[in-house]
């Protein structure tokens, strides 16, 4: 069983910064892309940020020069670090993660973890 377990959400004053966390945890071969989502009230969920196993990355023109991805292989876990947080970027924030499950599986299986609530007060 594969877990993705977010942290990091809360409450912000415009301008201010808030770091997220998502650990995959459970028995895996290996973690491809992980990213980061976030559904506002009443719209779509949409892409955030993405970065491949190879530390590749792409930003969202909504967030980039403000939102930086970052994942540490070793531990499993995929980081948001998000600057000059704006009112608009209020949303729930959700992990996404594409796993091999055995190494002699065909492609990935896609996780999400269960949202955490980032609040950009104005």
């Amino acid at each position: 069983q594969v877990q993705l377990v977010e942290s990091g959400g809360g409450l912000v004053q415009a301008g201010g910064s808030l770091r997220l966390s998502c650990a995959a945890s459970g028995s895996f071969f290996r973690i491809n892309a992980m990213g980061w989502y976030r559904q506002a009230p009443g719209r779509q969920r949409e892409l955030v940020a993405i970065i491949t196993s190879g530390g590749s990355t792409n930003h969202a023109d909504s967030v980039k020069g403000r939102f930086t991805i970052s994942r540490d292989n070793a531990k499993n876990t995929v980081y948001l670090q998000m600057n000059s947080l704006k009112p608009e970027d209020t949303a729930v924030y959700y992990c996404n993660a594409a796993i091999k499950i055995k190494s002699w599986t065909v492609g990935v299986a896609d996780y999400w973890g269960q949202g955490t609530q980032v609040t950009v007060s104005s």
